[in-house]
């Protein structure tokens, strides 16, 4: 079976699954559904900026605060579906405010710099929360979890669209060609600056509408909590699992990493991000292409 092939059996699959799930399941398998949604719609997101140009965000969980904020603030105001395109567009204007200051260090810088960001958006929140006398919000009447589910999921598939989209598409081939060689890049006419800006922008979009829709979910939003910078690792790492050129990557990264947690949460709570801290070493040092690298050298063997 070819790459192509595997690849859309794989989505059908994948497919076929998210739409089984809430007819056979309970609320507990909908829940672990959600779960592995909403990290693929964040890893396929971020993957659009950092797989493809090279530049690790360390700062992703602002966007997704920043929607569960707008959710929150606007919610029984205005209508959800309103609500949510607020969320990724506040995200997304975010994103272009900072993203030509931002885009311009890189490599270590980058990474410090997107951290920094988030933890300052975060506290910002905070004093602008008790400027106003509110600790946390509650959010009454919030959808069933199959509506939730259904919201992700499509987020999800969105995110995953606009990863294939940019990859096939000569803005994608110019995102990798600055991952190679900024400078000659620069040289043989892509337009660099605008590229970068454009990427950050778009990887910015749903991890937005994603943190709306987990704000319905969780019916309580505290800064500390919308702004977690686990977030962001949990990112990275399912990105770094899954590796890859390809929106193959984050997927099974994320199936390999959700799947993973649940076991080690009910087996070996306490050792829970040790051993997640020893797979990423592993996964570094020995599959520095991940599973998506592993997948192809097994299929390129067996043809």
């Amino acid at each position: 079976m070819n790459s192509t092939a595997f690849d859309a059996l794989l989505w059908t699959a994948l497919l076929v699954g998210f739409a089984a799930l809430p007819i056979f399941g309970g609320d507990y398998l909908v829940g672990i559904g959600l779960a592995a949604a909403m990290w693929l719609a964040l890893t396929q997101s971020w993957s659009v900026l950092s797989s493809l140009t090279g530049y690790v965000s360390l700062g992703h969980t602002v966007f997704y605060g920043l929607g569960s904020y707008v959710v929150v603030v606007t919610w029984q105001q205005t209508p959800l579906a309103i609500a949510l395109l607020g969320a990724g567009a506040a995200s997304a204007a975010f994103a272009l405010l900072v993203g030509l200051p931002v885009m311009r260090v890189r490599g270590p810088y980058f990474v410090i710099l997107t951290f920094g960001l988030a933890e300052l958006v975060k506290y910002s929140v905070l004093a602008l929360e008790a400027e106003m006398g509110v600790s946390s919000r509650l959010l009454f009447g919030a959808p069933d979890i199959r509506v939730i589910y259904g919201l992700m999921v499509a987020l999800a598939v969105a995110a995953t669209a606009l990863r294939i989209l940019v990859d096939v598409l000569p803005f994608g081939h110019g995102l990798r060609s600055l991952r190679e060689n900024e400078e000659a890049a620069e040289t043989v006419g892509v337009p660099v600056a605008r590229y970068k800006l454009f990427a950050f922008v778009l990887s910015a979009i749903v991890p937005g509408m994603v943190g709306g829709v987990m704000a319905m979910r969780s019916t309580f939003f505290e800064p500390i909590q919308a702004f977690d910078p686990t977030i962001s690792v949990n990112i990275i790492l399912m990105a770094v699992i899954g590796g890859g050129e390809s929106a193959r990557g984050p997927l099974l990264g994320v199936l390999f990493l959700v799947i993973l947690s649940e076991w080690l949460w009910a087996k070996a709570p306490q050792a829970y991000m040790i051993i997640l801290g020893l797979l990423l070493i592993v996964f570094v040092l020995k599959f520095p292409r991940g599973l998506a690298g592993w997948l192809a050298d097994w299929q390129r063997a067996r043809r």
